[in-house]
């Protein structure tokens, strides 16, 4: 039975995630932590940060790490199938439709349509992780809960992308090294 309940959430999620993994994040979060339990939100965000390192798309990658988590290999095969198999079919009716109708109006509406959509999905995946970061598990959004050495992380890393475009990689392993020191230091 959870091999079916792996393969049927993650078929939702693959069907759904129109704008890749960072806006399957609130459908992954939906399913995995809110609807199934399978996750606490701290899992999620160790899958999520684990699938972010991985090479491949998140989607994919989370589903294979929860599937395993849940349902050991054959979870993991189960919950990556679920998450591949509409975008399969989806891209191959898409690519028929728009090389045929590419310069039809309405297909331009809808591709307009559904980018403010994508961003607002990928807003709202990436505030619940800073919340997450910045303030714990089910912890109180005030200046007395806040993480510091995680807010003065997230804020050199965002003004370090945002000024000097740096390799991401070399971002994620600073900010890595970063909190091994900080939380050895000041536990």
């Amino acid at each position: 039975m959870i091999y079916l309940e792996l393969f049927w959430s993650f078929f939702q999620i693959g069907l759904f995630s129109i704008g890749g993994g960072y806006a399957a994040m609130p459908l992954i979060q939906h399913q995995v932590v809110e609807l199934h339990s399978w996750l606490t939100m701290t899992q999620f965000a160790d899958i999520m940060t684990i699938a972010e390192m991985t090479p491949g798309p998140i989607a994919i990658n989370s589903a294979t790490f929860v599937g395993i988590q849940v349902g050991g290999i054959a979870g993991a095969v189960i919950a990556t199938m679920g998450c591949v198999f509409p975008s399969c079919v989806i891209v191959l009716l898409l690519a028929f439709v728009y090389y045929h109708y590419k310069g039809l109006g309405i297909i331009q509406g809808i591709l307009s349509g559904l980018r403010p959509a994508v961003v607002a999905m990928i807003a709202s995946a990436g505030l619940s992780l800073l919340i997450l970061a910045l303030w714990g598990e089910g912890g109180q959004v005030s200046l007395g809960n806040l993480d510091w050495i995680a807010a003065a992380i997230f804020a050199v890393a965002l003004l370090a992308l945002r000024r000097w475009h740096p390799d991401p990689i070399l971002v994620m392993a600073s900010a890595g090294a970063a909190g091994v020191l900080f939380y050895t230091l000041f536990p």
